[in-house]
């Protein structure tokens, strides 16, 4: 297993993603295969786990606190994140807190995050003190490491990762959103402030863990015996200012395969690399159209949300993943603001500064997205 630190902690670069555990027929957590694939990554040499305070409907901190249990409390390292959107006071600072640990059944946490900061999770950080609790938190010995994860733009990031001497942070980052949240500028602004860096999603949720037969094929030319997701840890993994590559692992198949690849972990070569920027490039080939989300076009008359219809279009035919896309058509977009309703009114077109055929191409999307849904009924 590959190791390396955060400040004087050492840690495994693998790092065991504790939000997408295997699930029973009923929803909860499968305790059983949930703790054989930790009990494997543990005698493997993973040694970080990572929880949330809402993973799994507040029942991740729980299993996963159940199944370290069952080990020396010096062998491993538990990071969990304060909910900033459910903290009004600074007393629910402190409760949550002292909940999660009576979930965890631990008398203290290695790393802990404010969850998923964004600029306006960060101003009420600084209004209500809620850094000045952790470190009486940390003075206590409760707290060993105070970190955030983030989720906005280079400029937010910047700010936040500049207000404050923070022992590490944690970003989204894979090869095909390299320049979106805190960016390739954030990783090196990160690594001059010395500030170590845990990184999420690094197969986007699953999607390049399972690309296309023809863009799997520019992987195999290269490294045939190695997955896709191989392919997307070792490019997150390559920075040296990593310290800890998540994986949230639902099989034990991933927790094998994730553990093949950094079990003799090597960087991505030059020419690896080359071909990481030719699968991503081929990827962002088979976008539809270019929208990008401006949201010029926005407010529609007709109520139609036309980025996130264009956004779910484009995304399916980049990955052709059609469960993912089954779950964002048919449970999250609302029927009010799907394609069907446009009136054909023009008004996007007017103004769009990409000069989309917006309502030629929300009728398309209309018709293949209902079909990619319907195989999920």
């Amino acid at each position: 297993m590959e190791y390396r630190k955060i400040k004087e902690q050492k840690t495994s670069l693998l790092g065991f993603g504790c939000m997408r555990f295997p699930v029973s027929q009923d929803g909860s957590i499968n305790e059983e295969e949930t703790f054989a694939m930790i009990d494997r990554a543990y005698q493997s040499g993973v040694t970080y786990f990572d929880t949330a305070y809402p993973y799994h409907g507040g029942k991740s901190e729980v299993v996963t606190g159940r199944a370290l249990a069952r080990y020396p409390r010096a062998s491993y390292t538990l990071a969990t994140k304060l909910p900033i959107w459910a903290v009004n006071t600074l007393e629910d600072v402190e409760r949550i807190f002292y909940e999660q640990l009576e979930r965890l059944q631990m008398d203290f946490v290695d790393f802990y995050l404010l969850h998923a900061l964004n600029k306006e999770r960060w101003a009420l950080v600084k209004r209500l003190g809620i850094l000045e609790c952790c470190e009486r938190l940390r003075a206590e010995g409760k707290i060993r490491h105070i970190g955030f994860s983030f989720h906005d733009d280079y400029e937010a990031f910047v700010d936040i990762l500049t207000s404050y001497p923070w022992d590490f942070c944690q970003i989204q980052l894979n090869y095909m959103d390299k320049d979106t949240q805190a960016t390739l500028e954030g990783v090196a602004l990160a690594k001059r402030l010395g500030i170590p860096m845990v990184i999420m999603e690094p197969v986007k949720g699953g999607s390049l863990a399972n690309l296309p037969g023809d863009v799997t094929r520019l992987f195999e030319e290269v490294r045939p015996a190695d997955s896709a997701a191989a392919w997307a840890l070792r490019y997150a993994g390559s920075f040296d200012n990593v310290s800890v590559v998540l994986s949230g692992m639902s099989t034990m198949a991933q927790v094998e395969d994730n553990l093949k690849t950094f079990a003799q972990f090597e960087p991505l070569s030059a020419q690896e690399q080359q071909a990481v920027e030719r699968v991503a490039q081929t990827l962002r080939g088979r976008v539809q159209n270019g929208c990008t989300a401006c949201r010029y076009c926005m407010p529609c008359p007709a109520g139609v949300n036309i980025p996130e219809c264009f956004n779910i279009w484009n995304t399916y035919h980049i990955y052709e993943n059609a469960q993912e896309t089954q779950r964002r058509w048919n449970r999250e977009l609302p029927e009010k603001e799907k394609a069907k309703n446009c009136i054909k009114c023009g008004k996007c077109e007017q103004v769009c500064p990409q000069k989309l055929s917006i309502r030629e191409d929300l009728a398309r999307l209309q018709q293949e997205l209902d079909a990619v849904g319907r195989q999920g009924v």
